[in-house]
């Protein structure tokens, strides 16, 4: 498995469970439950992320500028998720802001997917995409575990 397949993994994860997000209303434990679950994938995925691929990349030249782009999307991330904490459930701005996270994860998912992996596979080799995809794994179990 290559870092790539193994972050779209996660992607993949991130997508479903912003979708079924958007769908709840109201103080609900539906919408409690998918936030903490969707606000730990992120957090989560961005470190293990950020250590296995965007730190690599910075090495290179011809990466180096997309991988601290994409650093910089994961703190906007980061900010839309305070948003959602500080703001109640039932409140009528709570959905609005859950959607504008939305679109901030699916615009980065949809430029990792068509931009950052085709220039980071230009300066990997195989057997690097492999040992990186080890890395973000042990990140993501370290970091998954209690």
């Amino acid at each position: 498995m290559t870092i790539f397949e193994a972050l779209r993994e996660s992607h993949d994860k991130q997508r479903r469970l912003l979708s079924l997000l958007v769908e709840t209303s109201g103080d609900s434990d539906g919408r409690d439950e998918l936030y903490r679950r969707l606000r730990a994938e992120l957090i989560n995925h961005a470190g293990a992320e950020e250590r296995s691929l965007y730190v690599p990349m910075m090495e290179y030249d011809l990466t180096q500028e997309k991988a601290r782009h994409s650093v910089a999307e994961h703190h906007e991330i980061d900010e839309a998720l305070e948003a959602l904490d500080t703001t109640d459930y039932s409140s009528p701005g709570w959905l609005a802001a859950a959607r504008k996270l939305q679109e901030l994860v699916l615009h980065h998912l949809e430029e990792e997917e068509q931009e950052v992996f085709q220039l980071a596979g230009r300066v990997f080799d195989d057997t690097t995409k492999s040992k990186l995809a080890r890395t973000y794994r042990e990140e993501m179990q370290e970091r998954e575990t209690p």
